[in-house]
């Protein structure tokens, strides 16, 4: 008399079938954003807590722009704002923001040289950390045109205080190749910073970040008016 085999499929083949459990998962963040994100904060705490813009003429050529950006604590500030500001609003403006800043800071740098009057410049530089770092803070999200309006205004105050300090530099086409070159990198490093936006605990991060810089920026506000 043989044994029967169980066949699978049969009733007396009571062996359970694996059971995959679909959790909830959350979506980890690229690998490169955690490094980038920790040297960018290292970068904008590390700097002097002193005004970029001193009117007091600088020496140099390309290494001396590329650094003048990371001396002071507002425009360094205003920069990684403008790519976090972006990349937190999304497209277009992710991309729209850093390209009309360095636009407008040329065109401001321009008035600069030839001493165009406009308001105070240390008082536009200042709003202009104080209301990015609200907004980031806050979320807010204004119109395209807004935004990029508020952005362009920003870039010729922080443009115009350069203009004015680009012709005692000895080599003014270096200086300002390096200048620019800095400044791209500056917004390169907020936009990896946003990009943690949409991961769990990033978005607390960010609105921290923001307010911190908000309240850089009233005490830039501040030393500005008194």
């Amino acid at each position: 008399m043989t044994r029967s085999r169980n066949l699978p499929g049969d009733a007396n083949d009571t062996k359970p079938l694996p059971v995959r459990l679909h959790g909830p998962t959350k979506k980890p963040a690229p690998p490169l954003l955690r490094p980038l994100a920790i040297a960018a904060l290292l970068a904008v705490f590390g700097a002097a807590p002193a005004h970029a813009h001193t009117g007091t003429g600088l020496a140099g050529g390309f290494v001396a722009g590329l650094l003048h950006p990371l001396s002071g604590m507002d425009h360094l500030l205003a920069m990684v704002s403008v790519g976090l500001w972006g990349a937190v609003l999304g497209r277009p403006l992710l991309v729209a923001l850093p390209v009309i800043f360095p636009a407008m800071m040329a065109g401001g740098a321009m008035l600069g040289m030839f001493a165009v009057p406009v308001p105070p410049v240390e008082f536009g530089i200042a709003l202009s950390v104080l209301m990015l770092g609200t907004a980031i803070a806050t979320g807010l999200r204004p119109p395209v045109w807004l935004a990029c309006a508020m952005v362009g205004l920003f870039a010729l105050f922080h443009g115009y205080a350069h203009g004015r300090e680009l012709p005692s530099a000895a080599d003014p086409i270096g200086y300002s190749a390096g200048f620019v070159l800095s400044t791209g990198l500056l917004h390169v490093v907020g936009i990896a910073i946003g990009a943690l936006y949409e991961t769990g605990r990033g978005r607390l991060l960010i609105k921290g970040l923001g307010a911190a810089i908000g309240a850089a920026g009233l005490y830039f506000l501040t030393s500005a008016v008194l």
